[in-house]
């Protein structure tokens, strides 16, 4: 999927300072649509809270650790886990600044408690003061929707990503600003 794709999605989300993706294309789409607001000269940060099953550092070739939730347990400091993605080429657009990205880290095998954390709602907070726009690559609809409902307490909308024959009817967790993409 091109930046462009992802241009109509960023308009509809630009009054949000944080927006949650989850669903089977959660990944791909909480990247795009941190790309293409970097892109547009947002300051953008992109979190990766699917702490069981991380992805984002291989995706991106990043380093895989520390991440979140080394951070989450008190093992790193914030300056040790925001690694830059310099955007290039025709798709950097008006983009002044590199998109900042926390990745998960090592695999968290209880992953809730630790998104459900004090210490969790202070980074997000402080990410949400200290970008235009944080971009939270969530836990997936089968994760446990106690995780789920921790993140989207901070988000203004939440983006449920993949094919609408794979999103159940029936959502984990009830949220306001609700987008649905396939």
């Amino acid at each position: 999927a091109s930046l462009e794709a992802f241009s109509g999605l960023a308009a509809s989300l630009a009054s949000s300072r944080a927006v949650l993706a989850t669903g089977p294309a959660k990944s791909l789409v909480a990247l795009g649509l941190a790309a293409t607001a970097t892109a547009d000269g947002r300051r953008v940060a992109l979190l990766e809270c699917d702490l069981a099953t991380p992805t984002l550092a291989g995706t991106l070739g990043l380093s895989a650790r520390p991440g979140f939730h080394e951070y989450l347990r008190g093992e790193a400091d914030t300056e040790r886990i925001l690694q830059s993605l310099v955007l290039a080429g025709p798709a950097s657009g008006r983009a002044s600044e590199p998109l900042v990205c926390i990745v998960a880290g090592e695999p968290a095998a209880a992953p809730v408690p630790l998104l459900d954390s004090e210490r969790s709602d202070h980074a997000i907070q402080g990410l949400c003061r200290a970008y235009d726009l944080l971009v939270i690559d969530g836990p997936p609809l089968s994760e446990d929707r106690y995780a789920l409902q921790a993140l989207s307490e901070h988000a203004g909308a939440t983006v449920v990503c993949g094919e609408r024959r794979d999103i159940p009817k029936r959502l984990p967790i009830s949220v306001a600003g609700l987008v649905v993409c396939d």
